[in-house]
């Protein structure tokens, strides 16, 4: 009779050893399994963030140098004024043209009062009529943009368009707007309405056209005056049209430009050429890799605990499973006498067990594989939430400390190219923050079968090969004799 032979009418008839050996092993392959999908998912997540969550250069004025300057032409008894430059969207053009570079956006806000509605008050006073605030800042923030569609603040869910549409690249140089939807509520606005602003130096109006309504969960404060404190009180617009209203020497600049690199690991040598072409005194060139280096921090720790799981089950499996196998050879010791006795091999009676094992280790991946994406899940879903509740939750928008009340210091504002992906909207003097997304896909392929196949094989292997040293060890006339 030949050992496979053998090897199956010895797992038939000790049922309850073999079910028992079924259940470890099936155990064993679980948890191999889950560790090895988990860092397969990992590396997947960091992939497809390297080609999808993209890197940023923001393009703002040189806030330091500007500093340093107005140090050096101030006097010590005249009040310090730092002078801040516009951004030329020419200079724009000219790092648009670089290699790797997919699209850029323009940023550029003004702040207005209302005139002919009131806004929004986060204070008990009482709400400022008619464009009656005498702050130079004004109490209703203008946030041009080129689509808010593509703008990270409406991208994100922190902005949704309720009524009408929003802005789009065919709103440039006109006066149409979007209004947020507690602002439109409180004076009865309505999409197709016409609106009334006034500069806050002078007394020109400007007549705008609700063409959407939008609805914001921000809470973030805009700091530009007591009135615009309010998200509430940002309307956006083309970005054209918060240049006229800050006026005629502001055509074709912006507040600050943010370019997308098509991948993280070209930003370096993107901003390095960049720089060539800038005025460095003038402008600087950030950058801001964040969403990738976040994802990609995050799915660092998720796969070297991973990768722990794998190589602890595996080692205890394998200890486990040679105590189990060296108490099968002292349980057969009779058995494999006779057999020794007949003349069998040793290395046949080896290879019997073995068989056994691997008869068993199917049945151990036929559990892992109905099971291990379930048990992957959730443990990976775990992992990322601990990860996540160690990690920075949000992530700093590039040129915050560049420009001052430009209000959307990151991009949203108008893209100059197809496709781009802007960032987002109005936040003053505050941070713009972007949740990345560290969710894994947990995903079983036949790949994943065969490396657990493979990781099964290694672990039976050293189980019998550390258990067959009692076996190589047995004298059969002993052993008969005992």
């Amino acid at each position: 009779m030949n050992f496979v032979k053998r090897a199956w009418l010895s797992l038939v008839a000790k049922k309850g050893r073999t079910v028992l050996l079924a259940v470890i092993t099936s155990a064993i392959m679980l948890f191999v399994l889950a560790g090895l999908l988990i860092n397969n998912a990992a590396d997947t997540a960091v992939k497809n963030a390297k080609a999808n969550v993209g890197a940023t250069l923001t393009l703002s004025a040189n806030r330091e140098a500007a500093f340093k300057k107005s140090q050096t032409s101030s006097s010590s008894s005249t009040k310090k004024t730092v002078k801040m430059s516009s951004v030329k969207l020419s200079d724009a053009k000219k790092i648009a043209k670089l290699n790797n570079v997919a699209s850029y956006n323009v940023a550029a806000t003004a702040s207005v009062n209302a005139s002919s509605f009131d806004a929004i008050s986060t204070t008990s006073s009482s709400s400022q009529m008619g464009g009656g605030s005498s702050t130079a800042t004004g109490d209703i923030s203008i946030s041009g943009v080129t689509d808010t569609a593509s703008s990270t603040s409406f991208t994100d869910g922190t902005n949704k368009i309720t009524k009408g549409r929003g802005i789009t690249s065919a709103d440039k140089n006109t006066n149409n707007v979007a209004i947020e939807s507690e602002l439109a509520k409180q004076e009865n606005i309505s999409v197709g309405d016409t609106i009334t602003v006034k500069s806050t130096s002078g007394s020109k109006s400007y007549k705008l056209k609700v063409v959407g309504i939008y609805k914001t969960t921000s809470s973030t404060s805009t700091q530009m005056g007591p009135g615009t404190s309010d998200p509430g009180n940002t309307i956006y617009s083309s970005y054209t049209l918060a240049n006229t209203i800050k006026g005629a020497k502001y055509a074709n600049t912006a507040d600050s430009v943010t370019f997308t690199v098509s991948a993280p690991s070209k930003i370096s040598s993107v901003k390095s050429a960049g720089n060539k072409v800038i005025n460095n005194s003038k402008y600087t060139l950030a950058t801001n890799d964040s969403s990738y280096q976040t994802v990609k921090s995050a799915m660092s720790s998720v796969k070297s605990f991973s990768n722990k799981i794998v190589w602890l089950v595996s080692i205890a499996g394998t200890i486990i499973l040679a105590l189990i196998v060296i108490l099968m050879v002292r349980e057969r010791r009779h058995e494999i006498g006779i057999l020794l006795s007949m003349g069998e091999r040793r290395w046949k009676i080896v290879g019997q067990l073995f068989t056994e094992m691997v008869i068993i280790l199917v049945v151990g991946l036929a559990v892992a594989g109905i099971g291990g994406k379930f048990v992957g899940d959730k443990l990976g879903s775990q992992l990322v939430s601990s990860q996540a509740s160690t990690s920075a939750g949000t992530i700093s928008a590039p040129g915050d400390k560049n420009v001052q009340m430009s209000g959307n210091p990151s991009g949203g504002g108008g893209s100059m190219s197809g496709g781009s992906k802007p960032s987002g909207g109005m936040s003053g003097s505050g941070s713009t923050s972007t949740s990345s997304d560290t969710d894994i896909d947990v995903n079983l392929s036949a790949i994943e079968m065969v490396e657990l196949g493979g990781f099964g094989l290694a672990i039976m292997f050293l189980s019998v090969l550390i258990a067959s040293g009692g076996i190589l060890r047995l004298q059969p006339k002993k052993v008969l004799i005992d």
